[in-house]
């Protein structure tokens, strides 16, 4: 595969989406609904398919991950309220925002659903939790139970069918039986991105995947990373997934420099080089590279010059030319 894909993350009502709808470098815009109720999809869905020439359109539903619906607030504690009902050995400590905010869980209540954080600054979060945001246990003894699509996923997976989109990302694949089940909501036609985020999803690519044209992968960084035992094992996990599936795509955690500076960083370019070594031929840029519109820009224009050294025009190397006049051939 010689083609580079890109995709990004957006929302119809953001200023900027109407510039990059329509813009056919990207290979397609995600719509991330992780912090949007079902009901706002009557106005925002219509915003997307207003777009002319658009390109294609792409849906997340969340399944599995554990997800905060619900913020009590406590002038000296947080609380909050999940989608899924869980257990684990208490104390706890909680992962929140990719990894770089945590509080340590003290009680559950509720059947598995209400999660009860100990008081004081030094037991965190550093930052506000807000309802829609992901969160991560990494003990042993965690257990998440319950269906893989509550009410509110099931009614956005309905709205979106209606709209006529059938292009789709499952977050938190952890075996086949997920991606069976998700079939039968949306139908056998409907083209999937299997969001590979934790060990359980490791395992399923490792022992149960098996590849169809309609199917592909997602490395997903941005849990995937927060997730494996230890931070270095997030290469081996790179290097099966782009093994299992030649089509994977990898997301997350790229670009971010272009957040802080207008140029990309040295890193993010060996990176970039780095996953297309790995056989990775579609990319997925994360919600916050997209927030604002030129960052989307300068990571798009970054990805595309990128693409162009990935496919440089042939040299013809005469054997005896000289070493400086080869560099000049090269970069002139």
């Amino acid at each position: 595969m010689s083609q580079l894909d890109l995709f990004v993350t957006l929302w119809p009502s953001l200023e900027h989406f109407p510039q990059f709808a329509s813009d056919h470098r990207l290979a397609g815009i995600r719509l991330n609904s992780a912090m949007i109720h079902a009901i706002e999809l009557d106005k925002e869905l219509p915003l997307a398919a207003a777009i002319h020439d658009p390109v294609p359109v792409w849906f997340d539903i969340k399944g599995r991950q554990l997800r905060v619906t619900e913020v009590i607030h406590n002038p000296d504690h947080l609380e909050v309220i999940l989608n899924h009902p869980i257990e684990v050995n208490l104390p706890q400590p909680v992962l929140f925002k990719a990894g770089e905010d945590h509080a340590l869980l003290t009680s559950i209540t509720d059947g598995g659903y209400h999660l009860v954080f100990a008081p004081g600054a030094e037991y965190g979060p550093q930052f506000n939790v807000n309802a829609g945001e992901s969160l991560h246990i990494r003990h042993a003894s965690f257990r998440a139970w319950g269906e893989q699509f509550v009410l509110e996923e099931k009614a956005k997976i309905e709205r979106v069918k209606q709209a006529g989109i059938s292009k789709w990302f499952l977050s938190y694949v952890q075996c086949q039986r997920d991606v069976d089940e998700f079939r039968e909501l949306i139908g056998h036609q409907a083209e999937l991105f299997l969001k590979i985020e934790d060990l359980k999803g490791l395992r399923y690519v490792a022992t149960e995947f098996k590849k169809e044209s309609s199917v592909s992968l997602v490395a997903a960084r941005g849990d995937l990373y927060v997730e494996v035992n230890r931070p270095h094992q997030i290469v081996q996990a790179l290097r099966l997934i782009a093994q299992r599936d030649p089509e994977a795509c990898v997301g997350s955690r790229i670009l971010l420099s272009i957040i802080t500076k207008p140029v990309p960083s040295c890193a993010d370019w060996c990176e970039l080089a780095w996953l297309h070594d790995l056989g990775y031929r579609r990319m997925l840029l994360c919600d916050d590279l997209c927030l604002k519109a030129d960052w989307l820009s300068t990571a798009i224009n970054a990805f595309e010059e990128f693409h162009a050294m990935c496919n440089p025009p042939k040299i013809s190397i005469v054997p005896k030319r000289s070493g400086l006049a080869l560099v000049k051939k090269l970069f002139h």
